[in-house]
Order: structure tokens, then C-alpha cells, then sequence
């Protein structure tokens, strides 16, 4: 049986790495070895990454209600508290957005979680 070299599929996979590797700064874009430790790295990152936007997305969220909370005299705790108690079930994304773009409307959520309170 003939002998199998792996020229095609090593040239392969190498010229994977440098395509992911292209717009990086020095070597790193087009040696091999270099580029292949930085998108190694790069791919981590952009693991890691989206998870934290998660996070960063819901501080956002609990920033903007916060802040429209203190428009209405009222602070985030006890309004999360009070829209449970009046079983409102609007989620941070929600209601940041009600916030931001109605405000009439997030003080009427407000009204009623005062009065659930």
C-alpha cells in the first residue's frame, strides 16, 4: 500500500488559521506558530465574552430602571419588590425600555407598585 503524506490537509488547516488570524498586528497575522497561539487566544476571549454580555447587558438594564425609579421617588429594590407583589411579570429588558421611551407609562408602573407595597 502506497504511502500517505499529509501535505494537502497540513496546508489546510494552516491556511484556516491565518485566514482567522488576517487583520492582526505584526507576525501574528501571517506566521503560523504565532498566528495559531492568538487565535487560540482570540477564540477564548470571544468564549468568554459572550457570556459576559449577558451581564453587561442586565447592569444596563438595572441602571436605566434604577434611574427612572429615583425620577419617582421610589428606589429599584422596592419597585421590583412591588411590581412581584402586584404580579406584574415584566422583565429588566422590558421595562428599561418602557422607561427610556415612555416615561408616563413607567410611572404608572410605578403608581402601581406602590400600591401593591
Amino acid at each position: 500500500m502506497a504511502r500517505v503524506k499529509g501535505a494537502m490537509m497540513t496546508r489546510k488547516r494552516r491556511k484556516k488559521i491565518i485566514k482567522m488570524a488576517k487583520g492582526y498586528w505584526g507576525n501574528k497575522k501571517n506566521h503560523f506558530k504565532v498566528a495559531n497561539e492568538q487565535v487560540m487566544k482570540s477564540l477564548k476571549y470571544a468564549y468568554v465574552s459572550r457570556r459576559l454580555k449577558k451581564r453587561d447587558f442586565r447592569k444596563l438594564w438595572i441602571t436605566r430602571i434604577s434611574a427612572a425609579c429615583k425620577q419617582n421617588d421610589i428606589n429599584y429594590s422596592r419597585f421590583i419588590n412591588g411590581l412581584k407583589k402586584a404580579d406584574i411579570q415584566l422583565n429588566r429588558k422590558m421595562l428599561s425600555e418602557i422607561a427610556i421611551a415612555d416615561p408616563a407609562a413607567f410611572t404608572t408602573l410605578v403608581e402601581k407598585a406602590k400600591a401593591a407595597l
